[in-house]
C-alpha cells in the first residue's frame, strides 16, 4: 500500500474561516471517493487513527478511498472559537461541497467518526447534500439533549457535562493562553473538577464555563426548548435521506440514542435508501478508551467480547463500499442488527431491532413495604400482587447514591465505565431492591427497558432512579441499565409541571437498553432510588435547578406504591426461543 497526504489544507466556509483538513489519497489513478471525519480532538492526534472503535484509516486507503480529516472550528490547527454544536451544520455542508468539487474526488463522499465526530455527522445529514451518500456514526447522538448532556427524562448528566465540559474548556484555555489571552490560574481550577468530579457544587465551575461558555448555556436550558431542537436532527429524520451504520455499547453513554436513531431512520427516513440501509452494531464496551477488551473488574464478557471480534473496519468497508462507492452488484449482505448478548457472552445477527418477537412482560413490585437494601422484602415477581403496600425513602441532596459502573463517560476516582458491581450501593437504607426468585432457568431480556411507577413525594420536585441488575449466584449485583426521571418534566420535556406536595402521580421511567440472559441460578433485580451522582446532577427537591450551596436543597420523603390499585411494574422485553444461545 502507498498513499500521499496533504497536511492542513485551507478548506473555506461560508464565513471566510478556513478549516485545517489533511488529506489521505491513495497512490493511484483517481478520482476517488472520499471519507470525511471532523474531529474537536486534533486531525494530527495519532489517537484518532488507532482508535479500535473506528475503522482503520490505512485499510480505508488501501481500499480506495480518499480519507479527508478536518479539525473543527476553533480546535487545533483551525482558526475561529470552539462553540460546541454551533458550527457543525454549515462547517459541514461547506467542506462536504469542498470536496466533491475536488479534482481527486469522484463526488461521492461518506462521512465517520465516533462521539462528537458523529455530531457533525448528524447535523449535516438533514441538509440533504447530493454529495453525501453515507455516515457512520460511532457512539453519538442525533439528539444532543437526551444525550450526553442531560438524560430522556430531564436530568442534568453531571458526569458527561462535567468530564468533557472541562476538557473542552481546557483546550480554549489553552488556545488563548497561546495568544496572549485567558488566566493561567484557571488551569488549575479547571485540572481539579477533574480530579474532584463528585462535587455537587456546578456552579462553583466557574473556571470551566469563562473558557467554554457553552457550559453556561446546558446549565440554563434545562428543558428541551429550541437551544436544544435546533442541533436536534432526530427531529428531521424525514429530511435525512442517507443510511447510517451505528455502532455502540451497552455500557456507552449514547446506547440509548445510538438504537433510538436507528429505529427512527427505519421507519421514518426520507428515502427507501435510507430506510432499508441502516445497520446497527452493539458490544459490550463503554465509551471510555481501555475496554475496547470487553473485560472489567467487576465482569469479563471474554475474547469474543472485544472490538476486534466485531471487525469494525470491515463492517465500515462493506457499509461504504455498498452506499458511497455504490456497488450495488455486491449488495451488503451483512445482518441488519449484530448484537453481543451478554450472559451467554456471544454475537448474534438479528433481522432488525427491535427484535421482531419481542416479548414486552411485566414484572410487578410486592411485599410488605420494607423493600430498603436488597436485604429487604422487595419482590418482582410475574403475578399481580394481592395487596396494597407503600415502600418508603429518605432521599437527601446532601448524601446521594454514588453512582457505580454503568454509562458514565470515563472512569473516575471511585469508580468506572461498565457492569460495575452495585452490591455498596444496595445496602443503603435510600435504595429499594424488588428481586425475582433464583431462576431455574434461563430468560433472555434483549430491547428497551421500561419501569412504571405509582410514587408520592413530599417536595414539589424530585428524582426517580431504577436500575436493573443481573444477581450472580456469587453475590455480585451487575448492572445491565439504568435511568432516571425527574417528577417536573413526567408528562412533558418542554412545559415541566411541578408536583403538588403529598399527591399520587404516575411515573414512566426509561431505563434504556440491553442485551442479556439471566442463567439459571441466577436472579433479576430492580433498584429504586431517587438519585445517581455523579452520573446525574442531585435534585434539590425545591423545584430550582442545579443549585449551588446546601442551604437551598430540601430532603424529600418518597414514597413508591405497589398493589391491584397502583400496578407498579418493570416491563421487561423477554426473548423466549427454543435454541442453543438462549439455554445456559
Amino acid at each position: 500500500m502507498s498513499f500521499t497526504v496533504e497536511v492542513d489544507v485551507p478548506v473555506p466556509m461560508r464565513d471566510g474561516v478556513a478549516l485545517a483538513t489533511n488529506v489521505w489519497l491513495p497512490e493511484r489513478p483517481g478520482p476517488f471517493p472520499a471519507l470525511l471525519v471532523r474531529t474537536p480532538y486534533g486531525k494530527d492526534d495519532a489517537g484518532l487513527y488507532g482508535n479500535p472503535k473506528l475503522p482503520d484509516v490505512f485499510a480505508l486507503v488501501e481500499a480506495g478511498y480518499a480519507v479527508v480529516a478536518q479539525d473543527v472550528r476553533g480546535t487545533s490547527r483551525s482558526p475561529g472559537t470552539f462553540v460546541p454544536h454551533t458550527h457543525e451544520g454549515p462547517d459541514s455542508l461547506d467542506t462536504l461541497t469542498w470536496l466533491a468539487a475536488q479534482p481527486w474526488c469522484d463526488g461521492a463522499v461518506g462521512m465517520w467518526g465516533g462521539s462528537y465526530m458523529g455530531f457533525s455527522q448528524w447535523q449535516a445529514a438533514p441538509h440533504g447534500v447530493a454529495a453525501l451518500r453515507a455516515i457512520a456514526p460511532v457512539m453519538t447522538s442525533a439528539d444532543p439533549y437526551a444525550a450526553p448532556w442531560r438524560s430522556p427524562g430531564g436530568a442534568l448528566s453531571q458526569d458527561a457535562v462535567l468530564t468533557w465540559g472541562t476538557l473542552s474548556a481546557l483546550r480554549n484555555l489553552r488556545r488563548g493562553l497561546d495568544d496572549g489571552n485567558g488566566d493561567p490560574a484557571d488551569a488549575a481550577a479547571l485540572l481539579s473538577t477533574l480530579t474532584e468530579p463528585r462535587s455537587p457544587r456546578l456552579t462553583a465551575h466557574a473556571a470551566a464555563t469563562r473558557s467554554l461558555p457553552w457550559l453556561g448555556h446546558v446549565l440554563d436550558h434545562p428543558d428541551r426548548d429550541d437551544f436544544w431542537r435546533e442541533v436536534a436532527a432526530i427531529d428531521h429524520c424525514d429530511r435525512i435521506t442517507v443510511p447510517a451504520l451505528h455502532i455502540g455499547g451497552w455500557y456507552d453513554v449514547f446506547v440509548h440514542e445510538t438504537v433510538r436513531s436507528y429505529t427512527m431512520m427505519r421507519r421514518h427516513g426520507g428515502s427507501t435508501a435510507a430506510r432499508d440501509g441502516q445497520r446497527l452494531i452493539i458490544g459490550p464496551w463503554s465509551h471510555a478508551d481501555g475496554t475496547d477488551l470487553g473485560t472489567y473488574p467487576d465482569r469479563s464478557f471474554g475474547l469474543a467480547g472485544s472490538i476486534k471480534a466485531a471487525g469494525v473496519t470491515e463492517a465500515h468497508l462493506r457499509f461504504f463500499d455498498r452506499w458511497v462507492r455504490g456497488r450495488t452488484e455486491a449488495p451488503d449482505d451483512s445482518p441488519r442488527v449484530r448484537i453481543f448478548v451478554m450472559g451467554v457472552d456471544r454475537w448474534r445477527d438479528e433481522p432488525d431491532w427491535p427484535l421482531p418477537d419481542t416479548r414486552y412482560t411485566g414484572f410487578f413490585l410486592d411485599g410488605g413495604g420494607r423493600a430498603n437494601t436488597a436485604a429487604g422484602d422487595g419482590v418482582l415477581t410475574h403475578d399481580a400482587p394481592a395487596g396494597e403496600a407503600t415502600d418508603t425513602i429518605r432521599y437527601d441532596p446532601r448524601d446521594p447514591v454514588p453512582s457505580l459502573g454503568g454509562t458514565v463517560l470515563a472512569a473516575t476516582p471511585g469508580t468506572y465505565p461498565g457492569p460495575a458491581d452495585q452490591s455498596a450501593a444496595e445496602a443503603r437504607e435510600d435504595v429499594l431492591c424488588f428481586t425475582t426468585p433464583v431462576l431455574d432457568r434461563p430468560v433472555e431480556v434483549t430491547g428497551h427497558i421500561t419501569l412504571v411507577l405509582h410514587i408520592r413525594s413530599s417536595t414539589p420536585d424530585t428524582d426517580f432512579t431504577g436500575k436493573l441488575v443481573d444477581v450472580h449466584p456469587d453475590g455480585r449485583a451487575i448492572l445491565l441499565c439504568e435511568g432516571i426521571q425527574r417528577v417536573r418534566y413526567r408528562d412533558s420535556l418542554t412545559e415541566p409541571a411541578l408536583l403538588a406536595p403529598g399527591t399520587d402521580a404516575e411515573l414512566t421511567l426509561d431505563l434504556g437498553v440491553t442485551a442479556n440472559v439471566f442463567r439459571p441460578g441466577h436472579r433479576i433485580r430492580l433498584e429504586v432510588s431517587s438519585s445517581s451522582f455523579p452520573r446525574y446532577d442531585r435534585n434539590t427537591n425545591t423545584g430550582a435547578i442545579a443549585a449551588d450551596g446546601e442551604d437551598v436543597v430540601a430532603v424529600a420523603v418518597n414514597h413508591v406504591h405497589h398493589g391491584p390499585a397502583h400496578p407498579s411494574r418493570l416491563i421487561l422485553p423477554v426473548i423466549d426461543r427454543p435454541s442453543e444461545e438462549s439455554r445456559a
